[in-house]
This record gives structure tokens, sequence and C-alpha cells, in this order.
């Protein structure tokens, strides 16, 4: 019964398709429409993704510093680990060093800063009046009113106390400060720990893009841009100290209050390129004014003249000897880096002019003397 059922039943008619009729001709690519069109999404394209690096050029500064970073202390962790410990212990060892420098600095730095920075506020007025005794410049304040000038500034900024958050713009921009100054330096310290920790495994990772046959001589060359990155850190450490030894024993002949914790505070200023000394030499004869002006003097006398011989003798030659880069070229690379980039350009500068360098003389030059 239900089988003869189904055979009454009429099959299922086919669905006709509709028709739309037949596809035009392409799209003319040369047709100035399509041209116009595709021209302005490129550029609208590349507006935007110029803007969105624009935003996010910060998060490259943090992520090149640290890179830098992690790149120079790499010859302290390989020299660590070639005496048996891993290269996680190697980079404990070295990070638990630089903490452990940063809570010295610290705890000898900041109540110096302090009490030299209450003792040239309070001595301020007493020292602005005592520029009057010269008969010169007496003679400019009659005229000018400079020293009148500077003496009422400053008692309107200290009679309430307000100075420091004056400098700072405020209390809102003395919290700002601290906790951006907090947060990068934090997320530096973060990355550099992740660079250091896998930049063998990174390295390693991006020669497998390199052909075969070209993959060991770009290791080698690879190797020895990762060596003058570390040897350039190296040379500006060793810089610094020999400029935080001679103001620390300038300071010691000068009779200057705290000169290990004024050692220390040159010695990071000597880190920074081209603008920590000046820095420095702020920082210094501030210190030294608060004894006396003749002190001060001396003491900013003296910091030139090491810093001439600084930048045009021991500068070069430890350059020149670690990473084999004439002292102009150091100079000028310095310039041409801070131009471009600012602080971060002046310390990448020195330590990419010698990859330039070592690639010039092993690739290009080789090439152009087979030609």
């Amino acid at each position: 019964m239900a089988i003869s059922e189904r055979m009454k039943r009429k099959p299922k008619e086919t669905p006709v398709a509709a028709d739309f009729g037949a596809a035009g001709a392409p799209i003319d690519r040369g047709h100035p429409f399509y041209f116009g069109f595709v021209a302005t999404i490129g550029a609208l394209s590349a507006f935007v993704l110029m803007r969105a690096l624009a935003s996010a050029s910060g998060v490259f500064v943090l992520i090149l510093v640290a890179l830098f970073l992690a790149t120079g202390l790499n010859p302290a962790v390989e020299a660590i680990r070639r005496r048996g410990l891993s290269r996680a212990g190697a980079v404990a060892v070295i990070f638990v060093a630089v903490i452990a420098f940063v809570g010295l600095f610290a705890a000898l730095i900041v109540p110096p800063i302090i009490s030299q920075g209450t003792n040239l506020i309070e001595s301020a007025p007493s020292l602005l009046e005592s520029l009057k005794n010269n008969a010169t410049i007496a003679n400019l304040n009659d005229q000018y009113g400079i020293i009148d000038t500077l003496q009422k500034k400053l008692s309107s900024v200290t009679s309430d106390g307000t100075l420091l958050i004056t400098a700072f713009g405020g209390v809102i921009g003395v919290g700002k400060s601290v906790l951006s100054g907090t947060f990068t330096a934090l997320t530096i310290l973060v990355l550099t720990l992740y660079f250091i920790t896998s930049l063998p495994q990174a390295t390693e990772l991006g020669l497998k893009l390199v052909p075969a046959s070209r993959r060991p001589r770009v290791a080698a060359l690879t190797e020895a841009i990762i060596s003058r990155v570390g040897a350039f850190v190296g040379s500006q450490i060793l810089v610094s100290f020999f400029a935080a030894i001679f103001m620390t024993v300038l300071a010691l002949i000068l009779g200057l209050p705290s000169p290990v914790a004024i050692g220390i505070i040159i010695f990071i200023c000597g880190l920074v390129p081209l603008i920590g000394h000046f820095i420095g030499a702020s920082v210094y004869t501030v210190i030294a004014l608060t004894q006396s002006i003749t002190i001060g003097v001396a003491a900013f006398i003296g910091y030139v003249v090491y810093v001439q011989v600084e930048n045009y003798i021991l500068t070069p030659k430890i350059m020149k000897r670690t990473l084999n880069v004439p002292g102009a070229v150091t100079i000028i690379a310095a310039l041409l880096g801070t131009s471009l980039l600012g602080l971060v350009g002046g310390l990448l500068a020195v330590p990419v002019a010698a990859s330039i360098i070592l690639i010039l003389e092993e690739v290009v030059y080789p090439r152009a003397e087979k030609s």
C-alpha cells in the first residue's frame, strides 16, 4: 500500500535557474576613475599606517632601547656562561647586579640631592647678593637689573615653599612624572630581560630566513655586529668610569660634600650620549655653588676641561681600539643620530656606524675589488 502511493506521487520538479544575463566586460584598469579610486585607497591606507606608527612611536623607542641594552649586556652574560652557568643563571646574575647598583645609587644619591637642594635654595639669596660685590656684575645689575630680577623671582617661588611643585607643573605634574618614569623603567627592564634571555633563539630564527648557502657567513657577520654593540656599551661604561673617578677626586680637592655620591651621579650622566655631560656639569656646578662662588667656578672649569680631554683624546682612542671606528666617524655618527632620533639616535649611532663599517669591509669592498 505504501509502495503504490509512492509510485502515484509526482516527481519533484527541478528548479530553473534565474537568467541574470551575460557577464559584462571586466573593469578597465586604465580608466581614470579606477586609477583614482585605487590611488585614493592606497593614500588613505598609507596615511592611516603612518598615524598608527606615529602613535606607537613611544613603544618602538622602548623596544629599541631594551634591545640595545640586551645586546650590550650579552658579552657579560656569555662571559659568565662560559664559567659553567646556564644562560638563565647568567642573566639572573647580571640582573641582580644591575638591581643592586640601582639600589646603591638610590641610597647614596637621594639623601644628598635633597639636602644639597635645600641648602642651595636657602643659600641662593646670599649667593646672588655676593655677586654684587663684583664691580662688573654690579654695573650690569645697575643697568639691566639682572640680579634684582633673579632675587625677586627666587623670593616669589620660595616664599610659600612651592618651588619643587612649580618646577614640575603642579601636584598633578609631579604625580605624572613619577608614574611615567616608573612605568618606562619597568617596561625597559622587563623587555631587556626577555630580549637577553631569548637572544640566541631570536638570532637563530632570523638566520632561517637567509638562504642556506649564505647562512654561515651571515651568522658570522651577525655575531660580529652583536659583539660590536657589546663593545660599545663596555667602552661607554669605561669612559663614564674615568669621568666619575676624575670628578670624585676633584670633589675631594674642592671639599665638596658626598664626593662618592657625586661620582655616581657623573657615572650615570656619562652613559647618556651627547647631553649627559651637560646634565652632569649642571649638577656638579650647582653642588659646588652651595659652598661658594669661587668653588663653583673652579668646579665648572674643571668639568669643562675634562670633557674636552674626553671628547678629543679619551673617547676616540677607546672607540677606535674596541670598535675599530675612527674618532671623526664616532663624533659625526653621534651628531647625526641625535638630530634624527634624539637621545635614542645618539645611543644607537656609534654601534650602527661600527656595523656599517664592518659590512663595508667584509662585503662591499671585496666585491668592488673583484669587479
